[in-house]
């Protein structure tokens, strides 16, 4: 039976083919920076995006103090969800950010700075599972803020449809609490 380490040549031992040929295949992982830097474009561009729609919705209120009632209920129930939107598109550039970070980190270097900097440690990613976790937190965080832009307009008519809408809630909240059980250990 032989070891494993007895297998692995040497570089004066391996045929120049092999040598090439391994070559090209660990160089290729750098074909991930066009993911990494389209993420970020993307990541980019939603906080942009988003960005502006915060000022837009900032300079409609500007008239609020003159608005009757309904008008104001209206304008109001608007903001909130053009505020729950925006945590929506914030949310979304966070995890493009996340993603990019992490396939740098998982295929071409560590981050060097990350390590150093102690204010986030969601940035620091050590493998693809811990990646796809911390990228799954931010997608239910996603998914919670736009159950909750919906629900703010939701008017139940009947019974079932309130309790339909009950257990909606029930169940985001289960998600809630079973993410968290699930991360915390």
């Amino acid at each position: 039976m032989t070891d494993e380490s007895t297998m692995v040549c040497t570089p004066r031992e391996q045929g120049v083919t092999e040598r090439v040929v391994e070559s090209a295949l660990w160089n290729s992982r750098y074909v991930v920076m066009v993911a990494v830097i389209a993420s970020l474009l993307t990541a980019f561009a939603i906080f942009y995006t988003t960005t502006i729609d915060v000022f837009y919705t900032i300079a409609h209120l500007t008239h609020y103090h003159e608005l009757g009632d309904a008008d104001r209920a209206t304008l109001k129930a608007q903001t909130v969800a053009h505020v729950v939107g925006s945590v929506d598109g914030f949310l979304l550039g966070a995890i493009m950010l996340i993603f990019a970070l992490g396939l740098y980190e998982l295929f071409i270097s560590k981050i060097d700075l990350a390590k150093g900097n102690s204010t986030s440690k969601i940035l620091i990613i050590n493998s693809l599972d811990d990646l796809k976790d911390k990228l799954a937190k931010v997608i239910l965080m996603i998914l919670v803020v736009m159950f909750f832009e919906q629900a703010i307009f939701l008017k139940p008519t009947a019974p079932l449809e309130l309790l339909y809408y009950s257990l909606a809630i029930m169940l985001v909240a289960l998600a809630l609490y079973l993410s968290h059980k699930a991360y915390s250990h």
